[in-house]
């Protein structure tokens, strides 16, 4: 019997093999971001009170304000994360707060794509494409695709109440996405190892070419756009392992280290 290597294998058919990249990663750490959004009363802090692996993580906290009109964001914040016709895996691993109220369901979002549009002129200032949240204890996600402006031109596709999300613990989200304005894009989410979302032929991301930012941390966008309700009015969520590649072991908390990067 005669045996081959992979890697004679490869040269023998003139093929190298292909390698993972991870493009940035941070391990619950203030170091490393662009710059971070704490709007009102919130914060953004590194902590060891909770952490996923290695000794720090991030907490995002928001603060309910009955005189406060503005909007609720305590994001950690990486420029340049993607543009039209890239692919990438993004990850990160999130626990919510002890005692965490679910019911009434409102709307905290988790992780978002972002980019900045206010040259456009239209009413879109700062517009998110892809958003990660949960509604109730349900995780929820999203596309938008179409153009930025006329407002009206954008369209959104929702895959709602994908898993049970339970509070005081750890959980891990990753994300893959061929970044396509057209119909050739695929789009797929994992949660705690579990593939619940895997679309292909769907459009991604909007016309516009511009790159968008990748976000984590706490928005409560449903206190801003629904009205505060239930009486649970500070929330906070931890980070931690949370990175980019273009493999799926480059973004899975679980799937590296920091000392291999």
């Amino acid at each position: 019997m005669v045996l081959f290597s992979l890697s004679t294998v490869l040269l023998a058919l003139s093929l190298t093999p292909v390698q993972a990249t991870q493009f940035w990663h941070n391990t619950g750490t203030k170091s490393g971001w662009d710059t971070f959004t704490h709007e009102n009363k919130g914060a953004v802090d590194e902590v060891t009170d909770q952490k996923y692996k290695g000794p720090t993580a991030l907490r995002m906290t928001q603060i309910y304000d009955a005189s406060w009109t503005g909007r609720y964001h305590s994001e950690a914040v990486k420029y340049n994360a993607y543009k039209k016709g890239d692919t990438g895996f993004y990850g990160f691993a999130f626990r919510l707060q002890d005692g965490w109220q679910f019911a009434p369901a409102q709307e905290f979002n988790l992780a978002q794509f972002i980019a900045d549009f206010t040259n456009l002129g239209c009413k879109e200032t700062y517009m998110p494409s892809t958003m990660v949240w949960i509604e109730g204890d349900q995780l929820q996600a999203r596309v938008k695709y179409g153009d930025v402006c006329p407002t009206a031109n954008q369209k959104i596709r929702t895959f709602r109440n994908l898993k049970t999300v339970a509070a005081g613990v750890w959980h891990r989200v990753v994300i893959q996405a061929s970044w396509k304005s057209d119909d050739t894009g695929f789009f797929k989410v994992w949660y705690d190892g579990e593939k619940v979302v895997e679309a292909y032929n769907i459009p991604t991301t909007v016309s516009d070419g511009r790159y968008f930012q990748f976000r984590v941390g706490l928005y409560a966008n449903g206190w801003h756009d629904h009205g505060y309700e239930g009486t649970q009015g500070t929330r906070q969520v931890w980070y931690d392992q949370i990175a980019a590649g273009s493999a799926f072991q480059d973004a899975d908390p679980d799937g590296w280290l920091a000392t291999q990067c």
